[in-house]
């Protein structure tokens, strides 16, 4: 059975850290391209950061460039996105997904998420005084 699973999320305040860890069993995320998306209070779910098979190409959106970063260990089938200087607008469900028919990483977080065929059950994150 393919499975993605989220931890790493939590009460944080603002100018803090998380690493978030999405752990992939059933599926080998050396294969295959991988992102983080999240998903606020009333609003639509966000690409955060896509990364490619190779490990070659990243995107961030606009918002958390600079402050977060993708990684990946092919040998734990881990996929990792290290959040700093957190802000009460990172707040939300944070989800990693997987596998898909998706082109650049750009376009994997910015209009094709929905392709993807593999998402874990998401982990909360709250940046809070």
């Amino acid at each position: 059975q393919e499975q993605l699973v989220e931890s790493g999320g939590g009460l944080v305040q603002p100018g803090g850290s998380l690493r978030l860890s999405c752990t992939a069993s059933g599926i080998a995320l050396a294969q295959h391209p991988v992102g983080w998306f999240r998903q606020a209070p009333g609003k639509e779910r966000e690409g955060v950061s896509c990364l490619s098979r190779s490990a070659t190409s990243t995107y961030y959106s606009d918002s958390v460039k600079g402050r977060f970063t993708i990684s990946k260990d092919n040998a734990k089938n881990t996929v990792y996105l290290q959040m700093n200087n957190l802000k009460p607008e990172d707040t939300g469900v944070y989800y990693c997904a997987a596998r898909g028919p998706v082109t650049t990483m750009q376009a994997m977080c910015e209009i094709q998420s929905r392709y993807l065929e593999v998402w874990g059950q998401g982990t909360p994150v709250t940046v809070s005084t």
